[in-house]
């Protein structure tokens, strides 16, 4: 299933660099019908993308910019959206402009069937992958997980601690990883939260009686929760003039793995612009079948188990 990534991850191999070298290379990389990937310049009135292949001009034919716009399934956004972007594609001819200049015919059709047919359709939940942020919305984020081929990781599944928006997480662009978590009316719905740690491996970072940065989630009757780390949070004592999404130093007064609770007193707090950085990920494999994030010794037991997600044929979403 290797081979098949997010739009940009070809950019700068040195195999794709050295096809756009020569026209003589394109030749031989069109001969081979290899996926190559270059710079969308200009996207025309007739909605075809001119690409920048170095040595010559490439167009990506509207039909061809995406599947499902031919067949008016996907909107005209899902290719204008890509100028200024790489875009990945194969060729599928040569032919002379009305200047007698030779220039590449692409589809990026043809590049996301073949990705789709020989890697997404053979996915499974439970699956990690290779992901790219696409768009953010309040529901959740949107991510590339192969050759513009888009998938939704709603926002409940994004960290164990809540977030009143992806934005909190994300930024545009950025590369995670991603665990396939359902096929859903036959879209394929990611998570993320079962890659950054249990309850366990999150707290043996924190000791009784430091003081640490937090972030306060949310204010209720009874208390502030605070989170520690994006699957780490826990419950301060009230204090005045606090609200959700301000900085926070929190002195940690106890910790409690039976009941999965962490005491804390809030120090201060002072309002801060949070800037996502990049998560940091406890699981490394390329599969999962159980998350439990709940420790053993736990009364709550709070996991995943991928193996009994209904799984469905999957189909292509574009954003």
């Amino acid at each position: 299933m290797a081979g098949y990534y997010p739009e940009g991850r070809l950019m700068t191999t040195a195999e794709n660099l050295a096809a756009l070298q020569s026209l003589s290379a394109l030749t031989e990389a069109y001969h081979e019908g290899r996926i190559l990937e270059a710079r969308a310049a200009v996207c025309d009135s007739a909605h075809n993308l001119i690409v920048d292949l170095g040595c010559i001009r490439g167009i990506i034919p509207r039909d061809e910019g995406a599947i499902g716009i031919r067949e008016g399934t996907v909107r005209d956004i899902a290719v204008i959206s890509r100028v200024n972007r790489p875009v990945c594609f194969v060729i599928t001819d040569f032919r002379k402009n009305e200047a007698g200049k030779t220039v590449a015919l692409l589809s990026r059709r043809l590049a996301q069937e073949r990705c789709l047919n020989e890697y997404v359709r053979n996915l499974i939940p439970g699956d990690v992958i290779d992901a790219k942020i696409t768009h953010l919305d309040s529901f959740g984020a949107f991510a590339d997980i192969g050759c513009g081929i888009v998938s939704l990781l709603p926002i409940d599944s994004i960290s164990v601690s809540r977030i009143d928006h992806p934005r909190e997480r994300f930024t545009v662009g950025m590369e995670i990883r991603a665990i396939v978590k359902s096929f859903e009316g036959g879209r394929i719905s990611l998570s993320h939260k079962e890659l950054l740690g249990t309850w366990e491996e999150n707290v043996s970072r924190f000791e009784i009686g430091e003081t640490v940065a937090g972030i306060i989630r949310s204010v209720e009757e009874y208390g502030a929760f605070v989170e520690l780390a994006p699957n780490l949070a826990g419950l301060a004592e009230m204090k005045e003039n606090i609200h959700a999404g301000q900085q926070a130093s929190v002195y940690i007064k106890n910790i409690i793995p039976s009941r999965m609770k962490i005491k804390l007193i809030i120090i201060d707090t002072f309002d801060y612009e949070y800037r996502p950085c990049e998560p940091e990920y406890y699981f490394e494999g390329d599969h999962m079948d159980r998350f439990r994030y709940s420790p053993e010794a736990s009364e709550k037991i709070i996991e995943t188990d991928f193996t009994e997600i209904f799984s469905s044929e999957p189909v292509l979403c574009m954003k």
